[in-house]
């Protein structure tokens, strides 16, 4: 198979499926090996940008996703005539940063943090699916582990959670806890 026709079939996996690709997946569905598979993405995704196309693929741990450009938002916007998302309070910024920082991380964890009740903010989060169930610690009761999610990834931008930035260096280890 040529390259245009590779590419071809890796855009109508990648549209077809609508959520993110693990490459090892694309690279046995098309026979080709992974580096093989992950340089015929990114000439893909190079002819999207080199064309301003309206579409993008987007890379989150190792997989692949097709979204619309940030671009096209305003037109989108305009055709669902959807209200604009809704933000993220102060108190959901802090539990998902502590969840992001600190994952695994149980609700009881959370609250020792925060120094306040949790519940509302945490599962609010898990309905944004920004945060979801990591398994459970095991300690009597076993507490549910929350940590970020791929849609966390894709809100705020990042490919890892490796990108987050790092803590204030003036903050001790010790002071971490009360972010």
């Amino acid at each position: 198979m040529k390259l245009n026709e590779l590419e071809a079939v890796v855009e109508s996996l990648l549209f077809i499926s609508g959520e993110a690709v693990p490459i090892s997946v694309l690279a046995q569905t098309i026979d080709m090996d992974k580096a093989t598979t992950k340089a015929i993405v990114r000439s893909l995704s190079e002819k999207y940008a080199i064309e301003k196309r309206g579409l993008q693929i987007v890379e989150y741990e190792n997989a692949y996703q097709m979204c619309t450009s940030p671009k096209c938002f305003e037109y989108i916007k305009n055709m669902y005539k959807s209200p604009k998302k809704q933000g993220l309070t102060q108190a959901l910024l802090e539990t998902l940063a502590i969840i992001a920082y600190k994952q695994p991380i149980t609700k009881a964890q959370i609250e020792e943090i925060r120094g306040v009740n949790s519940d509302h903010s945490v599962n609010k989060l898990v309905e944004k699916k920004l945060v979801c169930e990591k398994g459970r610690l095991d300690t009597p009761g076993k507490p549910i582990l929350f940590a970020t999610t791929k849609e966390f990834l894709r809100y705020f931008g990042f490919t890892s959670v490796k990108e987050l930035p790092p803590l204030d260096e003036t903050l001790s280890v010790e002071n971490t806890e009360n972010i």
